[in-house]
């Protein structure tokens, strides 16, 4: 930038112009595809210029997702504060800044929901431990206007919240700023209105049929002990060599049935989708004929039993499908198309005059709650989990 002497002129704000400029290559390549020299290259900087701002790759990713948690944190403070208003309206006041934050910075949402994980031990710890006291403010509000909710169900309300805002990060569909807003915020207050299934109540739709074919054969085996891998520890960090080991064969021998971890990555995308589609066509054959309703309740009960068994289905949805190859990238996101257009079908068909594009919004907030709480420590481990999601689901889908 130029000062009108001749000279360069350094930015005022360097540090969040640089941050910004890496958050978005994060969000587009993932974590491990993005170098300083990358951002740098993008940001119109030198790599020496760009090291005075932060030491290193992991500083800058620290920067951005502890920034957006201080938005969120002095939105909660600002909206909850008791002296100002009604709790009801501070809740809606809360919704609304946060859904607003969601819209305008869809890249932060995407970075908080993949890849915190990169980031050292400490700021991992600061990161959970700052964001679940934010969320025990939201429940503290929200008991005041329920009460007759238990401390628990509260915190998994409020997480679910949460992961509507944060579904804005899987898809590219939009609105008008103001609309957008407003719809996410609708979603928001669904599910915390949402009546939870009592312990030991089970949906009323029944079991998905067992998928038993006899012995596995290898190569089954290889891609089951490598999404359960890839699940707890990451794509970049396992081997081939860690994924012989698992299935009990040396690590040269994987690439007999995979010629690379990016191959293997695809095929467990394709298994995912295999299952999902086969657990959605049973859900709707068993619906009644003409019943959009029925059917799109039992295509929610579907999807959280399929995403609660094996974990091929928290491995080809995550962060993790950067790292898949070019060529198979086209049919693992048709494949997600395909089914996220079955839902979208169903809900325009339940909710006649929806717009298209609210009601992929509204089906991307509920496949992202189910999604982010099977992953989420502090309830994936309740008893009633599966009942419990579909309940919300149905909130969010309002087909109650």
């Amino acid at each position: 930038m130029d000062d009108g002497n001749g000279r360069n002129r350094r930015p005022r704000d360097r540090r969040a112009q640089l941050a910004s400029v890496a958050s978005e290559l994060f969000r587009q390549r993932g974590y491990h595809g993005v170098g300083i020299n990358d951002i740098a290259a993008a940001a119109g900087v030198t790599g020496p210029a760009l090291y005075r701002h932060f030491a290193d790759k992991q500083a800058i990713l620290a920067h951005v997702l502890l920034t957006g948690l201080s938005d969120m944190e002095e939105a909660t403070e600002a909206a909850l504060d008791e002296s100002r208003t009604e709790s009801y309206e501070r809740i809606r006041e809360l919704l609304t800044g946060l859904a607003a934050r969601s819209v305008e910075r869809r890249d932060t949402a995407a970075l908080w929901r993949w890849e915190g994980r990169h980031l050292d031990a400490e700021a991992q710890q600061q990161i959970r431990r700052r964001s679940t006291a934010m969320l025990a403010q939201w429940a503290t509000v929200l008991l005041r206007k329920r009460p007759g909710l238990s401390g628990e169900d509260a915190e998994l309300l409020c997480w679910a919240t949460l992961s509507v805002f944060g579904s804005v990060s899987v898809h590219h569909t939009t609105l008008a700023k103001r609309r957008f807003t407003d719809l996410l915020t609708t979603l928001a207050l669904r599910v915390l209105h949402a009546d939870l299934p009592e312990p030991g109540e089970r949906p009323t739709e029944p079991s998905a049929p067992a998928l038993t074919f006899g012995r596995p054969s290898r190569r089954e085996q290889l891609l089951t002990e490598a999404a359960e891998l890839f699940r707890r520890r990451g794509f970049t960090d396992v081997s081939m060599e860690d994924i012989g080991k698992a299935a009990g064969i040396a690590g040269p021998s994987v690439y007999r049935h995979f010629p690379s971890k990016a191959a293997l990555l695809a095929a467990i995308g394709r298994r995912a989708g295999d299952r999902l589609m086969f657990a959605a066509d049973q859900a709707l054959r068993a619906s009644a004929p003409a019943d959009e309703r029925e059917a799109l309740r039992r295509l929610a009960g579907s999807y959280v039993r399929t995403l609660t068994g094996p974990p091929e289905l928290l491995v080809a949805f995550s962060a993790d499908h950067v790292h898949i190859d070019e060529k198979d990238r086209p049919e693992l996101l048709r494949i997600q198309r395909d089914y996220v257009a079955q839902w979208v079908r169903l809900l325009e068909a339940v909710h006649p005059g929806m717009d298209s594009r609210e009601a992929k919004i509204t089906v991307h907030a509920a496949l992202t709650i189910a999604n982010d709480l099977t992953r989420t420590r502090r309830v994936a481990s309740r008893p009633n989990l599966v009942a419990e999601l579909t309940t919300l689901l149905h909130a969010v889908l309002d087909i109650d």
